[in-house]
């Protein structure tokens, strides 16, 4: 009798193993019956409706003790959750309905810029109790958009583009394992790197790649910043501005918190609950719980310290001050309050969007990105779309556009792409302005940002976004 057949008779698979020794045990004990038949089907069936009156049987003690006080759990029926824009591949919406039959899921949305990723969909929203997903935080912990005003004339984008060029060269690094020669500093490298065995291990790489912005979807690029009308949380009168917009995470030591905790998260989660696979959660209260969490806290400091690092470097490179700016994480997890508890909220490439919170939603590097403030919508978890989103994969858009005449068509537009792949071309993602009008109700529009100067990594390494 086999595991299957086992199953069949209402013996979970936790438990066959035990199950299929008893067997053995009664065979091997010249029982009356064998591995098969009849009897030995009754008998298994009778164990598991009540263990109770087998535990001191020679054969069938250990079964039945082990299945003493179990309760099958089963998987539930997915929680409703709302979706905004109609642009969404139907794969998304079958693994957001995966994700919202997680035991502890107790809210969900779904972002217009949503597309396929593993476990919870990029633009995937879940709020669970007491747990946290590895997989519905991301790789790529912490990755994040940041942008910084900078003091120099409009003008010189344009009149006198060189020092930009060369302030996004030298000041830049990207590709999978690139590194920063010398060495940067940062706070976040004096902070305690031991909450992890992970983060202990990883701490150099960290230091090593710190500053820098990988491969994938990661660019760092020059723009004009338009706003329409004053705004003074950003201290900035309406007009025109150079900016600075970088979008990166965190690295490798990032992957490998992920890598390792979803891994451990999937070695624990019950025989039933299986197919879950990469929605395999950690108990907050455990102390692999604990550690993710610390660890992905890490990461998001680490995170922003890069950002901050590739913001120094290329603003003093073109001798240019900071006088503004906004930042935010969308591959991250929050506690807050929702429905009057609180709740774990995953956003896997979603912008926090709650009341009055600021953050930078981007396009492509022909498409603009906008700086917005959230309207705090409780059905989206105050959340809102992290980009455009993705609408084919990279192996089809390698197969679709080639870059050198992409970047010929977007130069004739004054964009000037100093490096990049066709996987990241324009024509690979959703048209950003429908994106935006999607979610009117998620976030209001402070400031547009049109890029001119972009750099990405462009030496054909695999995506790490």
């Amino acid at each position: 009798m086999n595991r299957r057949q086992l199953q069949k008779l209402g013996v979970p698979p936790k438990f066959a193993a035990a199950a299929i020794d008893a067997l053995r045990d009664a065979a091997s004990q010249d029982l009356g019956f064998g591995l098969k038949g009849k009897r030995a089907k009754e008998l298994v069936q009778d164990v598991v409706r009540a263990p109770q009156t087998f535990v001191n049987d020679p054969v069938w003690g250990k079964l039945a003790s082990e299945m003493l006080g179990y309760e099958p759990i089963e998987l539930r029926e997915p929680i409703a959750y709302r979706t905004w824009g109609d642009e969404i591949d139907p794969a998304a919406h079958a693994q957001m309905r995966d994700a919202c039959r997680v035991p502890s899921a107790v809210g969900a949305a779904l972002m217009p810029d949503a597309h396929v990723g593993y476990g919870l969909p990029i633009g995937g929203v879940l709020a669970c109790e007491n747990a946290v997903i590895p997989y519905a935080v991301g790789v790529d912990i912490a990755c994040r958009m940041k942008l910084s005003v900078l003091d120099v004339p409009v003008e010189s984008l344009v009149e006198r583009r060189e020092p930009f060029r060369v302030a996004l060269e030298k000041g830049t690094r990207f590709g999978v394992g690139c590194e920063h020669k010398p060495k940067q500093s940062h706070e976040v490298m004096d902070a305690d790197w031991s909450v992890s065995r992970i983060t202990r291990e990883r701490k150099d790489t960290a230091w090593k790649q710190l500053g820098t912005s990988g491969s994938g979807n990661h660019f760092v690029e020059f723009g004009v910043l338009t706003l329409a009308e004053r705004d003074g949380e950003l201290g900035l009168a309406a007009g025109e501005y150079v900016a600075l917009l970088s979008h990166s995470g965190s690295r490798g030591a990032g992957a490998a918190v992920c890598s390792t905790y979803s891994a451990i998260a999937q070695s624990r989660l019950p025989s039933e609950l299986k197919e879950l696979g990469r929605l395999a959660w950690l108990d907050l209260k455990s102390e692999a719980g604990q550690e993710y969490w610390a660890a992905m806290n890490l990461m998001g400091d680490y995170a922003a310290a890069n950002h901050a690092v590739i913001h120094r470097l290329v603003s003093h490179l073109l001798g240019a001050e900071i006088i503004a700016g906004v930042e935010n994480h969308h591959n991250f997890a929050w506690i807050e309050q929702h429905g009057g508890r609180d709740v774990v909220v995953h956003r896997k490439g979603a912008t926090p969007a709650g009341a009055g919170v600021l953050g930078v939603i981007p396009g492509s590097m022909a498409d603009p990105a906008f700086v917005v403030r959230g309207r705090g919508n409780a059905e989206s978890l105050d959340s809102a779309s992290h980009g455009a989103g993705r609408q084919m994969s990279r192996t089809k858009a390698n197969d679709m556009f080639r870059f050198s005449q992409v970047r010929k068509e977007l130069a004739e537009r004054g964009i000037e792409v100093l490096s990049a792949g066709s996987d990241e071309v324009p024509g690979v993602y959703k048209n950003i302005r429908h994106v935006m009008a999607a979610q009117q109700d998620l976030v209001e529009i402070v400031a547009q940002f049109d890029p001119k100067i972009v750099k990405m990594c462009g030496d054909g390494s695999r995506a790490e976004d």
